[in-house]
């Protein structure tokens, strides 16, 4: 037996009655897009952040480390064709991988000017059949010369994705984690992305200092009032080399356990629009690279545990959504 769920325009959601979770999996969607799993290739292009400065040896938010999001597999690789064909090597020979999407991930890959990020994406995609791009970046290094740079690609793939890293709605926490932008810059990038006609993906951190459910939520309705794309939820990590890490050893700042940013993630999810992607809904730094939580489950555990709680409570994606606005 099934659940039939409409989720917008066109798009449809099936899940098997109690057994799989009901939400708008990100997964599940490339699946029935394409007819097959799809797998990102993760690309480190050089690029640094605003709050680091050019060459990324200044210290970044403070939930950073040196490496920022850069794919563990890439290894010392720093050409970008290497990167990719290394990545595509990889994929296909420990997955059996046919089908792609290429991911600029790392730091912030719209922090150049529009001329060379035309050339850097054009390259990129000449080095593969590659379904989509994703370009992960921060709100304040959008402008309408690179929307429209990101959007001149929309007739090369299926789709363009961009990702932009919020982590919370309150300006106090933006402030306090060092982001270095506030909400207006979020709004100003996400009205030039919508312009351009390109998906946009939210990031956000779960367990940030001075932050429990209340000003978590408040994060979440405000979100959702925009209506993204998809969302990604992560659990505050705190690797070796993040500025946090000294803070977290002190005992000024506490880190949620699994069982709390379950809670969290239930929470958020009933509040979110229903035809949202949720592409992430927990943090996977290297274990080489992580300081704390130590004791946190993998993905598959917490999404197992996901599927049973909200299944348990009977609830789903959307359930108390107000599409009137947070």
């Amino acid at each position: 037996m099934s659940i039939l769920i409409a989720f917008g325009a066109g798009s449809k959601y099936y899940t098997p009655m109690g057994k799989t979770e009901r939400y708008n999996s990100y997964a599940r969607y490339l699946k029935d897009k394409y007819g097959g799993k799809t797998y990102r290739i993760g690309v480190d292009a050089g690029f640094s952040c605003p709050v680091r400065g050019p060459d990324r040896r200044q210290s970044g938010c403070s939930f950073c480390d040196v490496e920022g999001s850069r794919s563990p597999y890439l290894g010392s690789l720093t050409d970008i064709g290497e990167q990719i064909r290394k990545g595509l090597q990889f994929l296909r020979s420990r997955y059996g991988a046919r089908q792609f999407i290429l991911y600029f991930q790392a730091y912030t890959n719209t922090y150049a000017r529009p001329e060379q990020l035309q050339a850097l994406y054009s390259y990129g995609l000449s080095l593969g059949e590659f379904k989509e791009l994703i370009v992960s970046t921060r709100p304040d290094c959008i402008d309408p010369e690179i929307a429209e740079v990101l959007g001149s690609f929309r007739s090369r793939v299926e789709d363009v994705w961009v990702e932009l890293g919020l982590q919370s709605a309150r300006e106090e926490t933006l402030q306090r984690i060092r982001r270095g932008h506030g909400r207006e810059a979020f709004e100003r990038a996400f009205s030039m992305l919508r312009s351009c006609h390109l998906k946009i993906a939210v990031h956000l951190i779960f367990g940030l200092p001075g932050e429990g459910l209340d000003e978590i939520l408040q994060t979440i309705r405000y979100v959702a009032s925009f209506r993204p794309d998809g969302i990604k939820i992560h659990n505050l990590h705190i690797p070796f080399k993040a500025p946090l890490l000294e803070e977290f050893l002190m005992g000024e700042i506490s880190l949620p356990c699994a069982e709390r940013h379950l809670d969290y993630v239930v929470k958020a999810l009933e509040l979110l629009p229903p035809e949202t992607l949720i592409m992430r809904l927990t943090c996977d730094t290297p274990k080489d690279r992580l300081a704390f939580p130590r004791a946190f489950p993998d993905k598959a555990t917490f999404l197992t545990r996901l599927a049973q709680r909200i299944a348990e409570l009977d609830t789903w994606q959307g359930r108390l959504f107000n599409p009137q606005g947070a």
